[in-house]
């Protein structure tokens, strides 16, 4: 029996205040990198790229989430099931369901591996604060939708 092809799982991590926020919380964007596209969630729903060709640029870090026997085909079934459900673009919210909540389900899916608590704790740890409490309303009417992706079901760009 041959064995299974494994598939390299990264998790692209950008911090969109580019170190303006670090004296507060770093303001992080994250996608997951597998079968050679980048695929990320917000206001627009799911969208994928060539890794690393948002106009967000190269991300700031990466991180090895592990590898997965999960082949593209399945994959992309199990996106488009997502983008129907859990992460349709009008479910976007940028406390409670956003990018790093779409890169952590991704993750578990593909490798039964979290991505890293200090990204996933960062929305809770902001509200902890009176100032996270008094932007709260404002923040919430934040829709972040990283420019140039494609809408999975039209890859890169097709109609």
């Amino acid at each position: 029996m041959e064995p299974p092809n494994l598939y390299p799982v990264k998790l692209y991590v950008y911090d969109l205040s580019k170190g303006l926020a670090r004296r507060l919380s770093p303001i992080m964007h994250t996608s997951i990198v597998v079968h050679k596209d980048e695929f990320f969630f917000g206001s627009g729903g799911i969208s994928s790229c060539p890794p690393g060709r948002t106009l967000l640029g190269p991300p700031d870090s990466v991180v090895d989430v592990g590898s997965t026997e999960v082949t593209e085909e399945i994959f992309l079934e199990y996106l488009s099931s997502l983008g129907e459900s859990l992460f349709r673009s009008e479910a976007y919210n940028i406390f409670e369901n956003n990018c790093n909540t779409f890169s952590n389900e991704v993750a578990q899916f593909l490798t039964g591996r979290k991505i890293p608590s200090y990204i996933t704790d960062l929305p809770s740890e902001i509200l902890s604060t009176p100032f996270g409490q008094a932007l709260r309303p404002f923040l919430d009417s934040i829709a972040i939708q990283p420019p140039g992706g494609s809408p999975v079901g039209r890859p890169n760009g097709q109609s």
